[in-house]
């Protein structure tokens, strides 16, 4: 939520318990709850994707045996978390 807030209003310098906000004189801002909370994060997906991704391990050896066997299982691994998780 902190991050929606310091996005939306560029005057906030400090983000109190998530709902008060202060600008650099130490002002509260006011803030709109409902902007904020539909706020959606571009860059979310990256997160996403680094999550959902097998692990460094196992995407070499499916490259491995992909390589030996003709097949595509990386690729489709690969391309499944970038369907699940599409950018913006």
């Amino acid at each position: 939520m902190d991050k929606a807030i310091y996005t939306l209003y560029t005057n906030v310098v400090r983000v109190v318990d998530g709902v008060k906000a202060f600008d650099a004189q130490g002002n509260q801002v006011t803030i709109d709850m409902d902007a904020v909370n539909a706020w959606v994060d571009p860059e979310q997906y990256k997160l996403d994707r680094a999550v959902a991704y097998p692990p460094i391990q196992e995407q070499l050896d499916m490259q491995y045996w992909d390589s030996v066997n003709g097949t595509t299982t990386w690729k489709d691994a690969i391309a499944a978390v970038k369907t699940e998780n599409p950018k913006p």
